[in-house]
Formats: C-alpha cells, structure tokens, sequence
C-alpha cells in the first residue's frame, strides 16, 4: 500500500445502494468498521445513496475523508483500490443515476467545494478512496462471493490507513490478563 496513514479529524464514509448488489460494498464495509474500536477522532459514517447529505456533514470540518465504494476500474471482481484524488481520476460508483442521492465521490467533492465556498468552510486536506471491484451491479440485495470476501480485507485496509494517527491502547494493570 502506497498510501500514507491519515492524520487529524477524520470521516470514513460507506456509499452505495444496497439494493444493487455489490453496490452495497461500502455500506456494508461502514457496518463492519462502526463495530470496531477506533480511534476517537474517527468517526465511521453509512452515507449510502445520501451524497449530499455527505457533503454536508464534511461542512463540520475533517482534515482526511475516506470513501469507501463500489469502483468499477477493470479488475477481477473484488479487487481493492486505495484511490487519491488528483493523483488519478476518481471513477464513480459502478452504476450511478444522476441525482441527489446517487452521487459519484467526484460529484459530492464538486458540491463541497460550492457549499464551502458559500459558507467559509473548508474540505478535507485529503480524501482518499477504499475502492473494491464489484462483480454484479444489477437489482437485488447481497453482495456477490468475491465483493463479500472483501469486506475483512477492506476494513483491515482502512485501519491501515487509520493507522499513525492510532491513538496507544492503554496498558492493563499490572497482573491482569490481556485477552
């Protein structure tokens, strides 16, 4: 993995419908990472097929967001992507309606800069994209063999990423057990 941890107040943010099958990966992704311990400055979000209510709420000030999504860029499906915008161009979602509640990442970053601009706030310094290839995209819930298998991976993935800025697990008392 390339990327570098993320730093300061961060958002992880799960999108995609979960009634288009692998769709759902980022939502689903967000459901297993908001069981986790985490750091405090990280705060796990299921955004699913509310793109503007996302870019609202990075209105609250996050230094590092991290997308998690369906990314359809070729791969065998299942693949992860670590994906940061202006090195490579952001695909969307692998099936993206346009409207409001089915944005593409490019499209929620697009409104935050309008609404920042409107309102004094300020973006994210980074934004990074956890991508997964989807398999199927067609009506139905359920992610597919190979995007279900990826989950495990792509919560691990983003804690990696979470990683320096992972505040030290306090030390049990002297002779207690450590499970």
């Amino acid at each position: 993995m390339s990327a570098r941890p993320a730093a300061g107040r961060v958002l992880v943010a799960g999108v995609g419908n979960v009634f288009l099958g692998d769709d759902g990966f980022g939502v689903e992704t967000a459901r297993v990472l908001a069981g986790r311990s985490l750091p405090r400055h990280v705060e796990v979000l299921d955004v699913g097929v509310r793109g503007v209510h996302l870019a609202y709420q990075l209105l609250d000030g996050y230094d590092t967001l991290i997308l998690v999504d369906a990314t359809a860029r070729g791969g065998p499906p299942g693949t992860l992507y670590v994906i940061e915008p202006g090195s490579v161009p952001v695909p969307g979602p692998a099936l993206a309606p346009p409207d409001g509640h089915h944005m593409t990442p490019d499209a929620v970053l697009a409104l935050l800069g309008t609404l920042c601009a409107g309102t004094g706030g300020q973006p994210p310094r980074r934004t990074l994209v956890v991508g997964c290839e989807p398999a199927c995209v067609a009506e139905g819930m359920g992610l597919s063999g190979p995007v279900s298998d990826a989950v495990p991976q792509a919560v691990r993935l983003v804690e990696d990423l979470l990683g320096a800025s992972r505040e030290p697990e306090p030390c049990p008392p002297a002779g207690e057990a450590v499970n």
